[in-house]
């Protein structure tokens, strides 16, 4: 193919826009690249504690559908529960996939303090809010990543979450902007990992504790979900998931294994 005269000058004027730009510099800067991290790294939020909140915790997997939304919940409520003193609350972090309302059996549209505050809903002692209380039951959220980070940051600071002795933070699947918007956000006092034993899952399970620990965030352990199912019948125990050496792989301690049991499904399912 003949490239015209035309086609060659644009490219010529384009190449040697760039090559001017480079060029143009400032004297401090040895490359490129670092003026481009220098251009990053404007206008990052300032990382500042929630009023009133003494520990926030993250609730983390990668791949989704090994029942981190599940585990959140019941984490928070095992908190509870082991001391009754102890407040706890429950952020759902998930905008695009928001399970919190079901499994806390909490439906309705928060309320609005006096200080323009939406006050969370609160469901077995446990104060939880979520964009599920927010839009209608089967409307999707259609957003793009800068829309997700702001309706996170607004449901972290412009929520009356105080006093609180425990945030726990049900993140969606993945490692992206919603993970990194949190670690910016607010101080995290650590995370929690969940994942199945089946390789597939470990995989990204691996990838999320990676990028907590290179964020400055400590990793608390990992919680092995759908561990094994005892026949209800004659007891016999079925790893349909493998039995692989979890948390070697990952270098975590375990906090705990929890067996795939129906009465797990069953309450998990209750619609408000």
């Amino acid at each position: 193919m003949e490239i015209s005269a035309g086609c060659r000058l644009v490219t010529s004027r384009i190449c040697g826009e760039f090559l001017t730009t480079k060029n143009q510099l400032p004297r401090h800067f040895s490359t490129l690249k670092d003026h481009q991290k220098k251009v990053m790294g404007r206008g990052l939020p300032k990382q500042a504690p929630l009023p009133g909140v003494k520990r926030i915790m993250a609730v983390a997997s990668g791949k989704g559908g090994v029942g981190k939304s599940t585990t959140a919940v019941n984490l928070a409520l095992a908190i509870a529960a082991n001391d009754p003193k102890v407040s706890v609350g429950l952020l759902d972090a998930d905008i695009h996939g928001p399970s919190i309302p079901m499994l806390m059996n909490l439906s309705g549209t928060p309320e609005v303090t006096k200080d323009n505050l939406l006050r969370p809903l609160i469901n077995y002692g446990i104060a939880c809010m979520s964009m599920g209380f927010l839009i209608g039951g089967s409307q999707p959220v259609v957003w793009r990543g800068l829309m997700v980070m702001s309706a996170l940051e607004k449901m972290l600071k412009q929520v009356s979450w105080g006093p609180l002795d425990y945030l726990l933070v049900d993140l969606p699947p993945g490692t992206g902007d919603v993970h990194l918007s949190l670690c910016q956000h607010v101080p995290l006092s650590g995370a929690v990992i969940v994942s199945t034993p089946q390789d597939m899952a470990l995989i990204d399970a691996r990838r999320a504790a990676e990028m907590f620990r290179k964020v400055g965030v400590p990793v608390i352990g990992l919680v092995v979900n759908m561990s094994g199912f005892q026949c209800p019948n004659c007891h016999h125990q079925t790893h349909i998931f493998g039995e692989s050496e979890t948390a070697q792989q990952l270098g975590l301690d375990v906090l705990g294994e929890i067996p795939l049991h129906i009465s797990i499904r069953e309450s998990s399912d209750r619609a408000p």
